[in-house]
């Protein structure tokens, strides 16, 4: 498909630098998800400055474009795939770090830095941008905020929103709005900060954001603990919640995933038990208050260890932070992601197992479990003659029943990946006609023309 002449001019009148090369536009045609769309996008736009955002986006608004944001394409559910007639818009080029205000515990960032990045740079100020996303490596803020990504501190710190305290965001015309404050507290208006996180792309393309600092915790503990099953790992980590302990980490391993892990890495982690729970404390009286969780675990598990020193520390979340790598490592997978209430996380493991045998698939579990955020990934096997990218029918089949198995019971279909193409299906459900009609009412008001991220969620 021919993007018209007069946008390309437009785009070259502005100094955006742009790509048509068949390789360059491969490589940002999908996203860790491997969904690719029909064709190949007509253009890769890479812009240095916020001002060739606006430009890119007013001529794909006059003219009509569909534009797919992107940033370092570590989404897992399709957000950021483009196909044929589309202009991706990569953003890492937007990678400056403006601030770090040390006084006011806040950072003003461009949307392609790296999130670990970011992290670094606050530590420089004994602080840290406490979310911490798996993909923090490689992920930038731009896509965090996009989905509102999660991690392992969430049960404590809380997702992407809470470190949000203001956007910059071009919206689908090219006018520039600044949304949000710099102060701990403001109520003035409507929250539409927190209307574009976890928007996808489909409102506006963040170009920049004002962020929460931490202050860094005087002391980390950490403690991991074995169970006879996933089950009463799950019951435990529930117990955790209802004791009203308060960990900075709680996650959840079952057996496959285990095992899985010492396939790949040489381990013996599941020498220890049919399932693993590691947790860490952290800030004044953390010592006291990991004890206080590792009895609690203690209660049902078959083997029990507090790190003595980092080293043993890292030995023991060693199994969590390798466990989609060592998926990833050994074949195929479907990364999938529910979240159910903490009450009921026994329930979701056993129901995925049931999954699991109803469809002769594997799927290994672990969890966020301080709050009931799962993430069942899908293994399989491809032929090498055929297609590598088609999904078997019994593993979409699976991650179907994934999706009906946290809605009954009481969750969400996302809990921090978002829904991108691959669960737009299930949103409709979740959200029920009243909500899903308001809220493409709202992408109708934001942007009239549908040129922004089009086929991801509810655009």
């Amino acid at each position: 498909m021919t993007l018209p002449s007069a946008f390309l001019d437009d785009l070259t009148a502005a100094g955006v630098t742009t790509s048509s090369d068949p390789a360059a536009l491969a490589a940002v045609a999908s996203d860790r998800s491997r969904v690719r769309p029909p064709g190949l996008p007509a253009l890769v736009a890479r812009p240095r400055e916020v001002g060739e955002v606006q430009a890119t986006l007013r001529a794909a608004h006059a003219h009509g474009v569909t534009v797919v944001p992107r940033g370092a394409g570590s989404g897992v559910v399709g957000g950021a795939t483009a196909g044929e007639g589309s202009v991706v818009l990569d953003l890492t080029g937007l990678d400056r770090i403006l601030t770090v205000d040390p006084a006011d515990e806040l950072a003003v960032v461009e949307a392609g830095v790296v999130t670990a990045d970011l992290d670094r740079a606050a530590q420089e100020h004994g602080l840290r941008y406490a979310p911490d996303p798996a993909s923090a490596e490689l992920s930038t803020i731009g896509g965090n905020i996009a989905t509102n990504a999660g991690g392992l501190r969430c049960v404590k710190y809380g997702v992407t929103r809470d470190a949000v305290l203001g956007l910059e965001v071009v919206l689908a015309d090219g006018t520039l709005l600044s949304t949000g404050r710099r102060t701990a507290k403001g109520v003035a208006g409507l929250d539409l900060t927190s209307l574009f996180v976890g928007s996808e792309g489909t409102l506006g393309v963040v170009v920049g954001a004002t962020l929460r600092l931490r202050p860094l915790p005087e002391a980390t503990f950490t403690a991991a603990a074995a169970f006879a099953d996933v089950e009463a790992a799950a019951r435990s980590c529930a117990a955790v919640t209802a004791a009203r302990r308060q960990p900075s980490m709680l996650e959840l391993l079952d057996e496959a995933t285990l095992q899985v892990v010492d396939r790949a890495q040489g381990t013996t982690h599941a020498r220890l038990g049919n399932a693993l729970v590691v947790a860490q404390a952290d800030g004044p009286g953390a010592e006291a208050e990991i004890t206080a969780i590792a009895d609690v675990l203690g209660k049902e598990a078959t083997w029990v260890e507090q790190a003595v020193d980092e080293d043993s520390a890292a030995r023991l979340v060693s199994a969590r932070r390798l466990a989609l790598p060592s998926i990833e490592l050994l074949g195929h997978a479907l990364i999938e992601d529910i979240c159910v209430p903490r009450s009921r996380l026994a329930e979701a493991f056993a129901g995925v197992h049931r999954i699991a045998a109803r469809h002769g698939v594997r799927i290994y579990s672990f969890a966020h479990a301080g709050d009931g955020n799962l993430h069942p990934i899908i293994g399989y096997d491809t032929d090498a003659d055929t297609d590598t990218d088609t999904v078997p029918t019994a593993v979409e089949a699976a991650g179907d029943d994934l999706f009906a198995l946290a809605l009954e019971l009481g969750g969400t279909v996302t809990g921090e990946h978002g829904i991108g193409v691959l669960k737009r299906a299930w949103l409709a459900r979740e959200l029920g006609q009243v909500s899903a009609g308001l809220q493409r009412a709202i992408k109708d008001a934001f942007d009239p023309r549908g040129v922004l991220n089009p086929g991801k969620g509810l655009a």
